[in-house]
């Protein structure tokens, strides 16, 4: 069985230790030994569904098909900000990366594309960030704190706007009739999300992508069930 996934740095395994991102690839390779899955991870830091997409339709222009299942995960670059400007400017209108209608729009060509080139989508439901950390981090090289909190409101709704794109990514996912495998709930199921997460508060630490691991264990063990039954 072969899998292709395509997603950002949570699906890619991106880790910030010591102030520098690395790759961690634990997760995925004790997935691929204990399933005998062969994964092709075409995920890379900082994309969006729309730069996604264009590399989805990329690889199988040249032939590269994603095989029995393709897993897409997108969402938490798509609604962030360009917080130099907000900074610049707190009291100005912004807008977040790829608007949610467009989201909504690409994340389903990205589902129907896998399936024309004769793949099983799978759509992932993204973890929760940490809205205390990420500020901090966003600020942490010179941004005024301050500012962009005048724009935000409280640095809560950073943790608001992208669970209402994790949550757009389900709708679709659900209307597409896509398989999901639900990262948020088994991060907030635990009772320190702060042990989960990098220091950066997006991405998740050892110990998240230890729940990664178990979370897609628990959702292939289920699809088997049913494929044996079936």
């Amino acid at each position: 069985m072969t899998v292709t996934i395509f997603g950002d740095s949570i699906l890619k395994g991106i880790l910030l230790e010591d102030g520098r991102y690395t790759v961690n690839h634990e997760w995925e390779e004790r997935f691929s030994d204990k399933y005998g899955i062969e994964i092709r991870n075409q995920s890379h830091m900082g994309l969006t569904v729309e730069k996604g997409l264009s590399r989805m339709e990329n690889d199988i222009r040249r032939g590269h098909m994603p095989g029995d299942y393709a897993v897409i995960g997108f969402g938490g670059n798509d609604c962030d900000y360009q917080w130099e400007e907000v900074a610049e400017d707190p009291e100005g209108e912004h807008a977040c990366h790829v608007p949610a209608e467009r989201f909504c729009e690409l994340y389903r060509k990205a589902i129907r594309l896998v399936r024309q080139a004769g793949a099983k989508p799978v759509c992932v439901v993204p973890p929760p960030i940490d809205s205390e950390k990420y500020l901090n981090h966003i600020c942490s090289g010179g941004l005024n704190r301050e500012r962009i909190l005048q724009w935000l409101g409280d640095a809560n709704a950073i943790y608001r706007w992208e669970e209402r794109y994790a949550r757009l990514g389900e709708w679709t996912a659900e209307q597409e009739g896509t398989m999901l495998v639900d990262l948020r709930e088994p991060f907030l199921a635990k009772r320190r999300l702060d042990c989960l997460l990098c220091d950066d508060g997006i991405h998740p630490s050892q110990e998240g992508q230890a729940l990664i691991y178990e979370s897609f264990c628990s959702f292939t063990d289920e699809l088997l069930r049913k494929n044996a039954v079936s």
